[in-house]
């Protein structure tokens, strides 16, 4: 297991240098000029180059890259031109509303959409068994900005049960409890509208999964041997089925942040997502590349994790 997380590892160091040169030459082929934002539509000439003196903006490319190369590698993004901070601090500030929404979202979808998928394919074929599979195309196409409006309407501005944006109420008095009711009562409507985009995903996946496992010969055999019903599905057909599901799971976590980005920007929700969103407008190009970094080293080391709990749930997978 250390080889192989070792090896891994040093696997990531190619791809994330890929990463760095890519996302950097994007931006800068990108149009527009940066420092005339910066300083102002109505700003002199004059003024406009001594902002790109003050960022660097006046060097050539290759320099312009090897210094953000440089200070990357020594763990400096370099500073946000919106915030006036390091890059890495603002990120570090958005990545926990981030990995709270995902983790309620897509990690209840993805338990509640398996076990419905399991269940329609213990079913197969019957009336059941087709309402679901319905349901799960219908959950699928759904886009997320749409649902997550129809939300707020629904239960935001004509029921008034629930706030329609932000993580917290601007006037909060209480405890710990007040603030954690306060905090889930905001996190409702975006982790339910990003959770129900992905459960027909994983009810479609986890259905054709059991439904195979289930016509394999050591179902057969665990038959013939005297197992009930529930005995195989469970320990059986049930834990198969969790191996495509988990790969897909880990393979997907960069659309998963896609979707975030679109579920944020809706909800006003203070993540990554909209971190990006708002540092593409102001044209924060350090912030922007430092997001994206962060976020392929998070795909990279979201694929490593997921072949280690593939092993670990198929004891014919070996780390090899």
């Amino acid at each position: 297991m250390r080889r192989y997380m070792l090896r891994r590892l040093l696997q990531m160091i190619p791809v994330v240098l890929s990463v760095i040169v890519i996302n950097f030459v994007l931006i800068q082929l990108a149009p527009g000029d940066v420092s005339v934002y910066l300083a102002g539509q109505e700003a002199g000439p004059e003024y406009i180059a001594a902002i790109r003196h003050e960022y660097g903006l006046d060097k050539p490319m290759i320099q312009q890259f090897w210094a953000y190369f440089s200070k990357v590698c020594q763990g400096d993004m370099g500073m946000s031109f919106v915030y006036g901070r390091p890059v890495i601090q603002v990120i570090a500030q958005r990545i926990p509303a981030t990995v709270l929404l995902i983790l309620f979202g897509i990690g209840v979808a993805a338990i509640i959409g398996t076990l419905i998928g399991a269940y329609s394919a213990k079913r197969l074929g019957s009336p059941t068994d087709t309402a679901i599979s319905l349901l799960g195309i219908t959950a699928y196409s759904i886009p997320v900005f749409w649902l997550g409006l129809m939300l707020i309407l629904a239960f935001s501005v004509t029921l008034h049960w629930l706030p329609s944006s932000g993580i917290r109420s601007v006037v909060l008095e209480g405890g710990f409890a007040v603030r954690a009711s306060d905090l889930i009562r905001h996190l409702l409507l975006p982790a339910t509208t990003l959770g129900l985009v992905y459960v027909g995903e994983y009810i479609r996946l986890s259905r054709a999964s059991v439904a195979e496992v289930m016509g394999e010969d050591f179902v057969t055999t665990s038959r013939a041997i005297g197992y009930d019903e529930n005995t195989i599905f469970i320990k059986h057909a049930l834990r198969n089925a969790l191996l495509p599901v988990v790969t897909i799971a880990g393979l997907q976590l960069g659309f998963v942040l896609a979707g975030a980005t679109l579920t944020e920007t809706v909800f006003a929700w203070p993540g990554m997502g909209r971190l990006m969103f708002d540092s593409i407008l102001a044209r924060d190009y350090p912030l922007l590349m430092g997001s994206y970094l962060i976020m392929s080293v998070t795909v990279v080391l979201a694929n490593l994790l997921t072949d280690i709990v593939y092993a670990y749930l198929d004891p014919r997978v070996t780390l090899g």
